[in-house]
């Protein structure tokens, strides 16, 4: 045989053998059968030999011995259904215009179909429903459904953007089963609280929390807020936040969360209380509209450190005044420019929120008395509440041509270039922005062919701007002295106004 052959075949039995003997020790080290190696002495394929095996039949605890958990959880379901049957699930379609430009300058446009989802609560046998505003802005068509599934068209019966409530009729002479809204100046932090709602249109979902805070503001113009960590998602807006005894005590309008594009729950979320609720909602069914305390200070600043340097003001607290609309209750009361509102009726005012809330939760005809500090002097005025009408955040007064040439005052330099700005609603912050939007230009103002309205300031000479007031306040304090560089966004465009200087008089 040849010596080449000879020892390939002794390689070949080598590793015959060392390969079988892993095998054999693998398969005796796994438990395994040594006889299904062998051909013919394997099982037969698909025999199956049955396990012997015992379940428990008993619990490891008796309900006895957790009493107090098996009443809670007995509770919780109790709670959940006799609260769920009046939430409903909204579903909203609208168009939306989109103009599209082409490569010879002109301009098209075309209508593509909108869809929304969020949640709401019956609030009365008749079957109005509240919700948030911003779920149903803009939409033609409203469908709710509810617990069992029925489903029932519905319109708006009128809306209130600020508080961001919407109040709805489903299209049906039936009689519904309604939630009752509670006293939300009775919540107490770290009491229990459920929300329910649509979340990511799921369905009907309950979650459990408690109240993590009170007195929370998402902007200038919001009111205050609950704050709670029970679970409110894209979807819960307009859905009741209810106490254990199943009254509504808040209604879910938004959430935190880092990611503006993508937003999901970090454990906090905010709530409108139901004492807010419950004023829109009567006024509403009532006149079609909210009703709300109007003064006419549309300027006013916290007392901060430039405030006591410029006014020389070192008094404990109050808010600075910065702009009177004219005609005003708060002009006819006397309050002006540069003076610091201490208290109103005997409530010590620490900020410009407080006073904007007290004022709008006044009622019509109200008279408040109204403590300032004035160069040196304090005083009390006199004001009567009068309706809120269309709030206008900069004086809309005529320009005075003979102002030009000479030195003014902030209010004086805002009424030449004539804009007129909203702070932003509770959903343009949550989806990110941060500014003042134009609402309104003066025919003869300044800037009356630069701006548009709609545009989104938000920023003033690269310095950014959180809201109306600090727009105000940095364009009185640039328009002075220089040209002042608005940076703006714009059809989703960002670009830079520029606006001349309001030389004084030499």
């Amino acid at each position: 045989m040849n010596p080449a052959f000879r020892r390939l075949l002794a390689l070949t039995v080598v590793f015959v053998t060392a390969f079988a003997a892993v095998t054999v020790l693998r398969t005796y080290r796994a438990g395994g059968d040594l006889r299904s190696l062998i051909p013919g002495f394997s099982n037969k394929t698909g025999e199956f030999k049955p396990e012997k095996f015992t379940l428990p039949e008993q619990p490891p605890l008796d309900l006895g011995d957790v009493e107090l958990l098996s009443r809670l959880n007995n509770e919780y379901a109790t709670l959940t259904e006799v609260v769920v049957p009046s939430v409903v699930s909204i579903d909203t379609t609208g168009v939306r215009t989109e103009r599209l430009f082409d490569v010879w300058g002109g301009t098209q446009s075309r209508n593509l179909p909108t869809q929304g989802q969020g949640s709401g609560v019956i609030v009365t046998s008749e079957g109005h429903v509240v919700t948030n505003h911003h779920v149903i802005a803009g939409q033609q068509r409203i469908q709710v459904t509810l617990h069992g599934g029925k489903t029932y068209t519905a319109h708006l019966i009128g809306e209130d953007t600020l508080l961001d409530i919407a109040v709805l009729k489903i299209d049906s002479k039936e009689t519904f089963t309604p939630l009752k809204m509670g006293d939300s100046s009775q919540v107490k932090v770290g009491q229990i609280v459920m929300a329910i709602g649509n979340p990511f249109g799921l369905g009907e979902t309950v979650t459990q929390g408690i109240i993590s805070a009170k007195e929370r503001s998402l902007s200038d113009n919001q009111r205050d807020l609950f704050q709670t960590d029970a679970a409110i998602n894209p979807g819960n807006s307009g859905g009741p936040l209810v106490n254990l005894r199943g009254e509504i005590i808040g209604i879910n309008v938004a959430i935190y969360s880092p990611d503006k594009q993508n937003p999901g729950f970090q454990g906090v979320g905010f709530s409108i209380p139901s004492n807010d609720v419950k004023d829109s909602l009567f006024q509403i069914l009532e006149r079609g509209r909210p009703i709300r305390g109007y003064l006419g200070i549309n300027q006013v600043r916290d007392v901060d450190a430039m405030v006591r340097s410029v006014l020389q003001y070192d008094g404990p607290g109050g808010v600075a005044v910065i702009g009177i609309l004219p005609g005003s209750p708060a002009q006819t009361a006397g309050l002006q420019y540069g003076d610091i509102v201490e208290s109103v009726n005997g409530e010590k005012i620490r900020t410009a929120q407080q006073l904007i809330s007290l004022v709008q939760r006044a009622k019509v005809g109200q008279t408040l008395g109204i403590d300032i500090w004035r160069k040196g002097n304090t005083q009390e005025l006199k004001a009567t509440i009068a309706e809120a009408g269309a709030t206008a955040l900069a004086p809309p007064l005529p320009l005075d041509p003979s102002a030009q040439g000479r030195a003014r005052e902030p209010r004086e330099i805002l009424q030449a270039l004539g804009i007129q700005v909203r702070d932003l609603s509770v959903t343009e912050r949550m989806r990110g922005y941060s500014g003042a939007v134009v609402t309104n230009l003066l025919p003869s103002g300044l800037a009356a062919d630069l701006l548009k309205p709609g545009d989104l300031i938000y920023a003033v000479n690269q310095s950014r701007v959180s809201n109306a007031n600090e727009f105000f306040l940095s364009l009185a304090a640039s328009a002075a002295v220089r040209d002042t560089t608005l940076n703006i966004v714009r059809n989703g465009q960002i670009s830079k106004v520029n606006l001349p200087a309001l030389p004084p008089d030499e």
